[in-house]
């Protein structure tokens, strides 16, 4: 009978419970890698350019939201399917952003590892001679009638004198020289690069911080760099009212210069600024590109019109002087203007209001009872105006224009219409109920823009970078030079001073021309050598 052993078996390996983490962090590290790669950055940057596309064919409301009211007015059904796809902020769109934030993430994360890595080749030495240096592109061998450790160091000194970086290594294969140049062709690569992720972060950061103000004033009246005074304005999410530039300015005169034909052709301005609360006030002149800068802060002129002034004399005596507002151009030819001039509330106790809805003609010309307009300079100014007394709705609670009527208020009976004339300056019109309005004449008003953007020394900064760094990348060529000098046996060359030169070159980059190129730098260094045969492979 044999007794028979039982070996302990070891308890089977149980297979992972929860295999999941590592399969997702699998599938995300290939989707890193794939989002950090160049292609993908390329692919990012041309969708950018796509996605920008659609906010210059489709109104943006951060600069024309009138443009846009008049598409939504043309295109009644179109217009809010566009609006739910973000077409008129096309730059605030989450798509856009998406997009934008993925080409971030792409260039730092492709980057970040190449400079690495660019940083190590710069301190390390050229790469070792090939074994077989025939195989490469451009070679030759030569006999030189030197000994191997002279003509080592002359054929260095040389490479050296042609801007190469040099490694010397002995061998048993005899002495091999590895030289390299071009290597800031990579720099430049990476320096456009950079460039682009710092253009598009300063694009960002203007976008951030910036913000934009426009804003009609009449001559000899002013404001303040303050949201409360602006028409309109367009800030970023991280400005408030307490981080703008405290900056006043009043409009002290304004010109306009036109063209033969009528046309206008430059517009000036001189302002008085005030830099700080208290300071004293300075007189400045801008243009329309000759803007005012401070702090970051630019004042642009963008455009003009006019402002007609008004005299009216109601019915009890009451007199309102200087009633005026802009009334903004409908000709960019004739600067023919609408607007309206509003008193919401007379001060007799009625509670009623006093309107004025009128036509502007710089150069009036009226033909068949209508007014129309017939050059921008202002040679005859009249106006065409319809008188209106009742409620204007101002205290309603429901947003109305500044330069019109609320036709709702007419079409109800709460506005009453009570005359209407055409006056040139300094004449009167007496309405149905005894009102008396007088055209005084008119002043000019200029459209003003007030611009902060923190990130453009930033843009002009990457612009320039970007392009130094793609002409190097264009221009320079990398290359590197292979050379195995080998001493010839005493008894082959009979007093020793005879060594073996095998040279082969490689270039990367380039506009082609290698042989060419390579050639009269071998034939530099072998001097009075006898040269083998040299071929381009």
């Amino acid at each position: 009978m044999t007794d028979v052993q039982e070996r302990p078996t070891a308890p089977p390996v149980r297979p992972s419970q929860d295999p999941l983490p590592h399969r997702a962090g699998r599938w995300l590290l290939r989707r890193w890698r794939w989002l950090t790669s160049m292609r993908t950055a390329v692919v990012l940057l041309f969708l950018l350019a796509v996605a920008a596309v659609p906010g210059s064919l489709f109104p943006q409301r951060s600069l024309t939201p009138s443009a846009v009211t008049r598409y939504f007015q043309e295109n009644p059904e179109l217009a809010p399917v566009l609006d739910r796809l973000g077409m008129f902020d096309v730059f605030a769109s989450p798509w856009f952003s998406a997009v934008y934030l993925l080409l971030f993430l792409s260039l730092i994360g492709c980057l970040v590892p190449r400079c690495v890595e660019h940083l190590r080749a710069l301190r390390s030495d050229p790469p070792p001679v090939p074994r077989h240096l025939h195989r490469l592109p451009v070679h030759t061998t030569a006999e030189a009638p030197l000994a191997a450790d002279p003509l080592t160091a002359r054929i260095e000194a040389d490479l050296r004198s042609a801007r190469f970086r040099v490694s010397r290594r002995d061998t048993a294969a005899g002495v091999e020289l590895s030289a390299e140049r071009g290597r800031v062709k990579e720099t430049g690569n990476l320096v456009f690069h950079l460039s682009l992720l710092a253009l598009l972060a300063a694009l960002a950061g203007g976008k951030l911080w910036g913000y934009e103000g426009s804003i009609l004033v009449t001559e000899g009246d002013g404001f303040c760099n303050s949201f409360q005074q602006y028409d309109r304005y367009v800030a970023g999410p991280l400005v408030d009212q307490d981080t703008l530039t405290p900056l006043c300015f009043d409009l002290q005169d304004f010109r306009a210069t036109y063209e033969p034909n009528g046309t206008p052709a430059s517009f000036t301005a001189d302002i008085g600024v005030q830099d700080a609360p208290g300071a004293p006030t300075r007189t400045t002149t801008i243009g329309v590109n000759d803007p005012f800068r401070s702090d970051g802060d630019r004042l642009y002129v963008t455009g003009h019109g006019f402002t007609p002034l008004f005299t009216v004399t109601l019915p009890d005596g009451q007199v309102f002087e200087q009633l005026s507002a802009p009334f903004l151009p409908r000709d960019s030819t004739t600067f023919a203007s609408e607007g309206a001039v509003k008193v919401p509330d007379l001060g007799d106790g009625s509670g009623d209001g006093f309107a004025l809805e009128g036509f502007f003609a710089p150069t009036g010309l009226v033909r068949n009872g209508v007014l129309t307009s017939l050059d921008a300079r202002p040679l005859n100014p009249q106006v065409a105006v319809i008188g209106y007394r009742g409620y204007l709705g101002l205290d309603s609670g429901d947003p109305q224009s500044v330069f019109t009527l609320d036709q709702r208020q007419i079409d109800v009976g709460a506005l009453d219409r009570i005359g209407e004339a055409n006056l040139g300056v300094g004449q009167s019109a007496t309405f149905d109920d005894g009102t008396v309005v007088r055209f005084d004449g008119y002043r000019e008003f200029a459209a003003l823009q007030v611009s902060h953007d923190p990130g453009q020394v930033g843009v002009l900064i990457s612009a320039i970078t970007m392009l130094l760094g793609l002409m190097v990348t264009l221009l320079v060529r990398r290359e590197r030079v292979f050379a195995r000098i080998t001493q010839a046996p005493a008894a082959d060359s009979g007093d020793g001073r005879s060594a073996t030169v095998s040279l082969a070159a490689l270039a990367r980059g380039g506009s082609g021309g290698h042989h060419e190129r390579f050639g009269a730098l071998f034939t530099g260094l072998l001097g009075n050598s006898r040269p083998g045969r040299a071929s381009d492979a």
